[in-house]
């Protein structure tokens, strides 16, 4: 087994090499069966060096979704600064998931299914759902077929990079972005002239079972 070398680095950059490490580990090989040992072996440092950033295993997970979470809501509202909306989160995401692929997998991936973190999860796509039904509550005025419509645009799109991080080609990056832009402008384009139908049909979806029509 080769052992990697610690270099030594300023200790934000140290920090930021350790949860990219982590990423990469948890990644691989789940939470529990994770150990400190098996991070720091990844990011080339001593256990005393990786306890000097991260008091446990919990908070170094929990601190690489934070991480990521926050790069996210980040690239999103930068891309609202700039007047964007369709490709936004396409352009916004892949930008996350372009500087932290195993980060960004391991956020959208893994974490949701970890007991301990999913809560963070959530709550990163209850605030991305909420921000896109706002968007578009100009086109979908039903409060529950936008709550679908957002969710689906998330979806959409979450799915769409993870698809694309593992099988793209970075060189055609903005022909991702796009794409993904025009398939939202169809899809937002659809529910606005099939609006009224959706909405019925979500309407009946959520009445009691046995209900009348």
């Amino acid at each position: 087994m080769t052992t990697k070398t610690a270099q030594r680095l300023p200790r934000k950059q140290r920090r930021d090499a350790i949860l990219r490490a982590a990423a990469r580990a948890f990644a691989s090989h789940g939470y529990a069966q994770t150990s400190m040992d098996d991070i720091a072996e990844e990011a080339g440092v001593t256990k005393l060096i990786l306890y000097r950033h991260f008091v446990s295993k919990q908070d170094l997970y929990a601190q690489v979704v934070e991480s990521v979470a926050s790069r996210v809501g980040a690239a999103i509202s930068a891309g609202e600064e700039r007047g964007e909306f369709y490709g936004l989160h396409a352009r916004a995401l892949l930008s996350v998931a372009r500087a932290d692929p195993e980060g960004f997998r391991l956020l959208w991936r893994h974490a949701a299914r970890e007991r301990e973190f999913a809560g963070r999860v959530e709550s990163l796509r209850s605030e991305i759902v909420e921000y896109a039904g706002t968007r578009i509550s100009g086109i979908v005025a039903d409060p529950t077929f936008r709550r679908w419509a957002a969710e689906v645009i998330l979806g959409f799109l979450v799915t769409s990079v993870l698809t694309w991080l593992d099988e793209g080609n970075p060189a055609h990056d903005d022909d991702f972005v796009l794409v993904c832009t025009r398939s939202l402008k169809a899809l937002v384009g659809t529910w606005a002239e099939d609006r009224k139908i959706l909405s019925a049909v979500l309407d009946v979806n959520t009445k009691p079972q046995g209900g009348s029509l």
